[in-house]
């Protein structure tokens, strides 16, 4: 998947909705994320202003009080909304709430967790 809007387009084509007699579900197409985890940030918690070189990243709110800082854009999503980050995009996670809050990222394409290029960091990381 070396073509990285290609890989998006591929992903968000590979999602599925089904509706059931109990409600729906959402199935995303697991074989072509390079990662899939869930992150919890803690009330006044931020992870770094940051950016990867070989990967996309699809997230999924789970939690009211995130805030989510993509290139110039701030968002403030509700619970299971999705947000696409194309490679090489700034972007940040921050909860502003009082409580934990969780998000579920799916990275599209080959990467591993050195791929990350801090651009800011509350913890003086680099």
């Amino acid at each position: 998947m070396s073509d990285k809007p290609d890989a998006e387009r591929l992903f968000r084509e590979g999602i599925v909705e089904e509706h059931r007699p109990w409600g729906k579900f959402r199935a995303f197409p697991h074989r072509m994320a390079g990662g899939i985890k869930i992150i919890t940030v803690n009330p006044g918690a931020a992870l770094s202003l940051q950016l990867h070189q070989r990967r996309g990243e699809y997230w999924v709110a789970l939690d009211s009080g995130l805030e989510v800082t993509v290139g110039d854009r701030l968002l403030k999503p509700a619970p299971n909304e999705e947000i696409t980050i194309p490679p090489h995009t700034a972007h940040r996670l921050r909860n502003e709430g009082s409580v934990p809050a969780r998000l579920l990222e799916i990275w599209i394409g080959e990467s591993e967790e050195g791929d990350i290029v801090r651009l800011e960091d509350l913890y003086g990381r680099t």
